[in-house]
């Protein structure tokens, strides 16, 4: 069977045909897509490293006793309060996040600070400080015209800084705009079923995105996809690799980094026909700058220096075990791996649909058991089936 990368010297700047009803669906991209506004889309890694650096460098961090914090209040501005920390006179204003988290150290239910007069929600925040028992918090501020108050967090917080994911990710992918195999990803045609990977950087197509809390990335390299086998019609299927990661150094989500080899990625930023999905997370606890030095950074330059051949072959000898021959066959495999009988006869229908024949190999099985978790509407019905049809894959390779 043919299993190879397409030479990179081929014109495929017209597209290649994908058949996307195989592998699995993940919208994590496209949930960003959609709720980013203008300001935190970023057209390279260059402007994105720039915006979160700059940042960091107007940023400091200090570790303050929390009953030395001194909170003010006008009462000829009710909305306006800001907080005076030890070792200087000069007040700072709270961001609407750092403010909650501030409330929820001291035990204070910050949507109902909210609510109060600013002088009133003084009054119980500074009850909280000066009776807090863990008696230490660290802050980071930010100095923009005015300073502002982006974080408060345990002491024992272990900071990674945005800026250092984005130049991770620049050490592979340069400015991740085609400079070297990783790029903001192409788009797919659902008319014609022909996936264009040349398309311009914009607003609107860009998946590089960055927040007064987060950052988030994701690039593939859809230029040079890969033939694992043929599709029921005889072409190609075609594959590609593709990898996001996020961050947040104010605390709002832990550092990760998730890879896979996928199909296509349609206008709304869906990722389709998701093979080989592997994630790895870090949270902000005491050694995780160290993690990420050693760990996450590491694995993320492997997986874009790695060869595909382990995942081609994986697929090679899920398509070569054949496991089932007949109808009885079919439902003793499935049956034997713990699928309710419904579900069995959900998996063979798919597969006879979409392939024109029942399944008889284990990747005929893995791609019906993947087709059927889509149409799973509860999350965690779906992400069950997902593990099985990954377990099933693994097993045989």
């Amino acid at each position: 069977m043919n299993t190879e990368i397409i030479d990179a010297g081929r014109d495929i700047s017209g597209g290649y045909k994908v058949n996307v009803s195989r592998g699995t669906n993940v919208d994590r991209v496209s949930s960003e897509w959609f709720s980013r506004p203008d300001d935190e889309r970023y057209l390279s890694l260059d402007d994105l490293f720039a915006s979160v650096k700059g940042r960091a460098e107007r940023s400091r961090t200090r570790t303050v006793e929390s009953a030395a914090i001194r909170v003010e209040a006008h009462r000829d501005d009710p909305e306006k309060l800001s907080l005076v920390l030890p070792g200087t006179d000069e007040p700072i204003a709270p961001t609407h996040w750092s403010f909650g988290q501030l409330a929820s150290l001291v035990g204070a239910p910050a949507a109902y600070l909210r609510q109060l007069p600013a002088p009133l929600a003084g009054i119980n925040l500074q009850y909280g400080l000066t009776n807090h028992r863990a008696e230490q918090i660290k802050t980071m501020e930010v100095a923009d015209g005015r300073t502002e108050l982006r974080a408060v967090t345990g002491p024992d917080y272990g900071r990674i800084y945005d800026h250092e994911l984005v130049s991770a990710v620049q050490r592979i992918a340069g400015n991740g705009t085609g400079d070297t195999r990783w790029k903001v990803p192409g788009v797919l045609d659902w008319s014609t079923g022909i996936y264009n990977p040349r398309v311009d950087v914009t607003k609107e197509t860009t998946t590089l995105y960055a927040s007064d809390r987060d950052v988030f990335l994701f690039l593939v390299d859809d230029l040079n996809p890969i033939e694992a086998g043929l599709l029921p019609d005889g072409s190609p299927d075609l594959y590609f690799r593709g990898f996001y990661c996020w961050n947040s150094e104010v605390g709002a989500k832990t550092l990760g980094i998730a890879s896979f080899y996928l199909r296509a990625v349609c206008q709304n930023r869906n990722l389709w026909g998701v093979e080989d999905f592997q994630e790895i997370t870090i949270r902000h606890s005491k050694y995780a700058a160290s993690r990420f030095a050693h760990e996450a950074a590491p694995a993320l330059s492997r997986f874009a220096e790695s060869s595909p051949a382990p995942f081609i072959d994986g697929i090679r000898a899920a398509r070569e075990k054949i496991v089932a021959r007949s109808d009885e066959d079919r439902q003793d495999f499935l049956r034997k791996r713990g699928f309710s009988k419904a579900e069995t006869g959900r998996i063979v229908e798919t597969v006879l649909a979409e392939e024109g024949r029942p399944p008889e190999s284990v990747f005929d099985f893995v791609q019906g058991i993947t087709a059927v978790a889509r149409s799973k509407p509860q999350q965690d019905a779906r992400l069950q089936l997902e593990g099985k049809a990954r377990t099933l894959l693994a097993r045989a390779a």
